[in-house]
């Protein structure tokens, strides 16, 4: 028995134990269906060469935050980075943002670009990511780069997404920068213009120093079957049963409702299928080269190329690629195809790639493909109307749904290291020493929050 269980040691699960300890509550346990902690944010070895899983960059805009990495990794051992990130269109590498930096494309893109920016109707009620695009930028930019790349890193109709993802993620503009931007005055803005990233191991690296603060076990290979809601109880494939009274379940929110047995919710049951996200097919190539881009990752808004993004690791850090080598990674979008779609389509992305950086097959010392399940959340109409319901029914078995998957949102690293402590405040309302006084003193607070039951 546990008051708390977390379901999940990525890195919202890891922040919910560190801050349960910091607090002083070690009354709960950790699960992990994994071999190994870290979620997404984990780094592979392979022939020398670290892979992550896709690009993962570390953000700090948050002070908190940013102790926890100071405090905990030490900034001496991170590289601190200015983006140096493109757009290839129109066989011309333009600077990102690209609402921005319209250097180098041809005149009738920019004409179109800031003719349809002067032009743009503000819309009141943008329902749709379209309208958003439309109201804020005009169809120009809209047409040459928001539109195809949208479509192309969700895999799914824009016509159905709505913008409440965008936020900080899509930085705005005006006509004074457009035009400054045109005349060769790069800029470089947005949230992640500046990153850190670890000196040696990936990012994983950092993900390891921050669970080697919790000092309750981590248990992991232990994949979750069923939960029975009403005697509150997590049923592991390896036999385990774990009694509980509150359940923090960091894993995705479709997965997590077809584990629930509660036969007399059919909202709940319904719900799992009506929560749409993609999948990510992530290639990793090892090349025998050295200094084979100075980017660090290159946006492809074209459908000539497969893949919506290409990163190179090697310039987040050397230590990702041995001397005299580079590393490129690349990533492309779908949503339940067959795998015969996905190997021909890896197979083209490589070759498209190959192509574009001038990479011969003698060159590719070692390849690595890593299929991510739930990649990137569909903002749709649905969620944004019933998303909030399914977490109130979950609150009111007090289970909690966190993370970038569990809440079902797009969020970075820090909002997941924020997600955890913002639940553990949530929980224990209060420093961990006033849950030793008497029960008739904590009912009194009661109506301020959630119990931990005695």
């Amino acid at each position: 028995m546990a008051k708390i269980v977390i379901i999940g040691a990525g890195l919202t699960g890891l922040s919910t134990a560190y801050h349960l300890e910091k607090k002083g509550f070690s009354d709960f346990s950790i699960f992990e269906k994994e071999s190994e902690i870290g979620g997404l944010c984990r780094s592979v070895q392979q022939d020398g060469f670290t892979f992550d899983y896709t690009g993962h960059l570390l953000h700090t805009s948050d002070i908190y935050f940013r102790k926890i990495i100071e405090e905990l990794v030490g900034i001496e051992n991170l590289n601190t980075i200015t983006r140096r990130s493109f757009i290839y269109s129109h066989n011309t590498f333009s600077a990102y943002p690209f609402q921005i930096n319209l250097q180098g494309l041809p005149t009738k893109v920019i004409a179109e670009c800031i003719e349809g920016f002067v032009k743009r109707k503000k819309i009141k009620k943008q329902k749709t990511f379209l309208q958003w695009v439309q109201s804020n930028f005009g169809d120009g930019f809209g047409k040459h780069f928001f539109y195809p790349y949208q479509q192309k890193i969700f895999a799914y109709n824009l016509q159905k997404i709505t913008a409440s993802w965008t936020g900080r993620f899509v930085p705005q503009t005006s006509l004074e920068q457009i035009v400054d931007g045109i005349i060769g005055n790069t800029q470089s803005v947005g949230y992640n213009a500046n990153f850190l990233y670890p000196k040696q191991g990936g990012i994983h690296s950092w993900v390891q120093k921050f669970a080697m603060q919790v000092k309750k076990p981590i248990q992991t290979n232990c994949t979750v079957t069923k939960i029975d809601t009403k005697n509150k109880l997590v049923y592991f494939a390896n036999g385990h049963r774990q009694k509980y009274d509150h359940l923090v379940s960091t894993m995705p929110l479709d997965c997590l409702l077809g584990l629930l047995q509660e036969r007399s919710n059919n909202f709940l049951k319904r719900a799992q299928n009506k929560l749409i996200c993609n999948s990510v097919i992530n290639f990793n190539l090892g090349i025998n080269r050295e200094n084979l881009s100075d980017k660090h990752w290159i946006y492809f808004p074209e459908d000539k190329f497969p893949f919506y993004r290409m990163g190179f690791y090697h310039n987040f850090s050397k230590s990702m690629a041995p001397r005299g080598c580079s590393s490129v990674y690349g990533e492309f979008a779908h949503i339940n195809k067959p795998n015969s779609w996905i190997q021909k389509t890896t197979k083209k992305s490589i070759k498209k790639a190959q192509e574009l950086l001038e990479i011969k097959n003698s060159e590719i010392l070692t390849k690595k493909i890593m299929p991510i399940s739930h990649a990137y959340v569909i903002y749709d109409a649905w969620r944004e109307t019933n998303l909030p319901k399914i977490h109130n029914h979950l609150h009111q078995n007090n289970i909690y749904s966190i993370g970038r998957y569990g809440h079902w949102k797009y969020a970075s690293m820090q909002e997941a290291v924020l997600d955890g402590r913002d639940m553990v405040n949530q929980l224990l309302i209060l420093p961990a020493q006033r849950y030793w006084q008497p029960k008739k003193d904590i009912k009194k607070k009661r109506k301020n929050g959630v119990r931990i039951s005695s």
